[in-house]
């Protein structure tokens, strides 16, 4: 085994270890690893094991420290792009159906081949944009998005698409009050509540690593889901 291999595959069984995943759920993690690494169509810039180990996997991972996102029945990926943090969540939760909302196709296309690589029976690829899957409208416990927008536009994804008590899991680096505070007021005209901005450290030496948690609190107001591109374009602040 190469030196490289080898500090990914402990790094594995120490993330195994640390949040409960079984054998089946880590030699999954392995072969998302391995097809990052050897897909030319990989869309993400951070492809060798020994670092996408703890900025793919050990950042995905996190969330499991937020215990809504262990109960959660059906959880949904908005923006999956490479599938991260929606592919190990699913690897790591085989009993929650896990749902990787991707408008982009070639995006899309590579998560189906990871979920066939990985031999994830838990997890579908939906290739819409989070404003056009009306099927997961109320239907969701947990709502995860990684590097995909401002706090209020993904509070205005999510609203809908969350149960009444589910949660918004949004990853975030270094806090920005402005956007907090167009959260907040997103969340107020949505039905929803910033309930903490908690701060973890998945890996050691990542910096400025923040869960931003939304609640559900109350019924979606009429009017949403806006049109596609509306949550960016007219921003509730």
């Amino acid at each position: 085994m190469k030196r490289g291999e080898a500090f990914h595959v402990k790094r594995l069984d120490e993330l195994a270890a640390q949040y409960g995943i079984d054998a089946e759920g880590r030699d999954a993690l392995r072969r998302l690893l391995d097809i990052l690494a050897s897909d030319p169509t990989a869309p993400t810039t951070v492809v060798e094991p020994e670092r996408a180990v703890d900025v793919h996997i050990a950042d995905s991972l996190v969330a499991l420290e937020v215990e809504a996102v262990r109960a959660a029945h059906t959880l949904a990926d908005l923006g999956a792009g490479a599938g991260l943090p929606g592919l190990p969540l699913a690897a790591a939760l085989p009993e929650t159906r896990v749902v990787l909302v991707e408008s982009v196709g070639r995006k899309a296309a590579f998560m189906r081949r990871s979920l066939e690589a990985m031999g994830l029976r838990n997890a579908d690829v939906v290739a819409l944009r989070a404003e056009e899957w009306r099927a997961g409208i109320g239907a969701c416990d947990v709502v995860t998005a990684r590097a995909l927008a401002p706090l209020n536009a993904l509070v205005e994804y999510a609203a809908p698409l969350l149960r009444e008590g589910g949660l918004l899991v949004a990853w975030k680096g270094h806090r920005d009050e402005a956007e907090e505070r167009d959260g907040e007021a997103a969340a107020a005209r949505l039905g929803m509540a910033i309930e903490e901005v908690r701060r973890v450290a998945p890996f050691e030496g990542a910096q400025a690593r923040h869960l931003v948690l939304a609640r559900k609190i109350a019924p979606t107001p009429p009017g949403f889901p806006r049109r596609p591109g509306m949550a960016r374009k007219r921003p509730l602040r």
